[in-house]
Order: C-alpha cells, then sequence, then structure tokens
C-alpha cells in the first residue's frame, strides 16, 4: 500500500516487507526524508520510482499524521541488508559515489564484515561523463547498485541509469559510505530507536543545523495545514 503525502507517494512496508519487495524487483529504491520533499523537482522522480521507504523521522511523523503507522526504515539500514541478501543468494554489487579514499575503505570494510559480499564495480563521485559509467555498468550488470551522490544527483543519476539495466535494484544511500569507511561514526542506538539520529548528527556536524532548520519543522506544519486546512480557505 502506498500513502500519498504533500503529493509523494510512500511505500507503508515495515523493513523486512520492503526487503523482500526489494529482493523480488529491479528498479529505484527512494529512501525518502523531508529534505528530499522540499524540493518540488523531487516529486515526478519520487513518484516514478519501484520504491520509497520513510528514512526520516519528520516522514514518520507526517504519515502518523495523515493517518498512517508507519516506522522509519534507515536507508544505511535497509541498504546493508540488501548488501547481505546479495551475498547470501550469490548476486554481486556495485558502489558508486564519495570520495575516492572513502569508497575504498567502505569497500573493503564491507568486504569483511559480509561473508562472500561480491563488490564488482566501483566509482567515486568525481566523475563528469554520465555515459561512460552507464556504459561501465551494462557491462558488469551488477544485481545491487548503492549510489552515494547525494540528493537529487543520485535519484537523477538513478532514474537516467535505470533505464539502462532493467534488471538492477538501485539504492541512493546519501552519506552511508562515510559511515562504512569509518570516517563518521553512526548515533549510538539509543539515539537511533529514539529517531534522533539527526538531531545527534547535527550536534556533531553544526554546519548541518541550516539544513534541518526550518526544513523539518515547517515539513510537519505543511501536513498539518494540508490535513486540517481545506484548499482554498
Amino acid at each position: 500500500m502506498k500513502a500519498n503525502l504533500l503529493g509523494y507517494n510512500i511505500d507503508t512496508l515495515d523493513f523486512d516487507e520492503a526487503v523482500r519487495f526489494a529482493k523480488e524487483n529491479s528498479g529505484q529504491v527512494i529512501t525518502i526524508n523531508p529534505e528530499m520533499m522540499s524540493n518540488p523537482d523531487m516529486m515526478d522522480i519520487v513518484n516514478s520510482a519501484e520504491l520509497v521507504i520513510p528514512d526520516g523521522i519528520g516522514v514518520q511523523i507526517g504519515l502518523k499524521i495523515i493517518g498512517y503507522d508507519v516506522k522509519r526504515i534507515p536507508g544505511i539500514e535497509f541498504a546493508y541488508r540488501m548488501l547481505i541478501e546479495c551475498a547470501k543468494d550469490g548476486k554481486n554489487a556495485a558502489l558508486i559515489g564519495a570520495k575516492p579514499e572513502i569508497i575504498d575503505r567502505a569497500c573493503e570494510n564491507l568486504k569483511n564484515k559480509i561473508e562472500n559480499l561480491n563488490i564488482i564495480y566501483t566509482q567515486d563521485g568525481y566523475f563528469q561523463d554520465d555515459k561512460s559509467i552507464l556504459n561501465e555498468l551494462r557491462e558488469k550488470k551488477p544485481h545491487l547498485v548503492l549510489c552515494a551522490m547525494g540528493s537529487p544527483k543520485q535519484e537523477l543519476f538513478i532514474k537516467d541509469a535505470k533505464q539502462y539495466l532493467n534488471e538492477t535494484l538501485f539504492i541512493g544511500v546519501g552519506g552511508s559510505f562515510d559511515v562504512w569507511s569509518g570516517n563518521v561514526k553512526r548515533a549510538p542506538e539509543i539515539w537511533q530507536k529514539l529517531g534522533l539520529e539527526w538531531l545527534y548528527r547535527t550536534l556533531k556536524e553544526p554546519k548541518r543545523l541550516k539544513r534541518i532548520f526550518p526544513t523539518l519543522p515547517l515539513f510537519v506544519l505543511r501536513v498539518l495545514i494540508e490535513k486540517f486546512i481545506p484548499k482554498g480557505v
């Protein structure tokens, strides 16, 4: 089932249901958050994606307001689980994005942690020619591609790429490579469970404050207005 939140269609699956869906399908997975939904150019991309999961706590709150009790699915955890599933099933993966040293360390660490993980292609995010990367992906034919180029760049790249690799699953993973490389530390588990990972990261990186505020409170306000104030009033 999909919920329509401010014009964006979001899947209401739980974590395991989303994993099962992703294993059985190809295409684009978007881990959506309020910041992404503040960009009107993203609506068409999101609504054409095969799977849209609520990554941000703000999206979980927004869905709750309109009547959907859906738990957030952290994109980094979902992507990691899909790597595990690939390794179990004897499928291969590709990583695209981040700085060269970051993606190299992330790749090494992931291989050390996930038994039988087969990463057949890596490419840092500092490329200029999308076509050459797409051609290399078409030659390699990875089953899973994780793109860490930031939003909306990664979503735009995936939207084009999935037209050329119709049996591949693509997931935009933002800053996940920084965490997997060891360059950035995730919030303690208690912060994650409380949905306050965004706050932990903001305290650690105050420059993120401009991204979070006023985006998050304004997002919740928009949802409240759409729910309780009739259009035209």
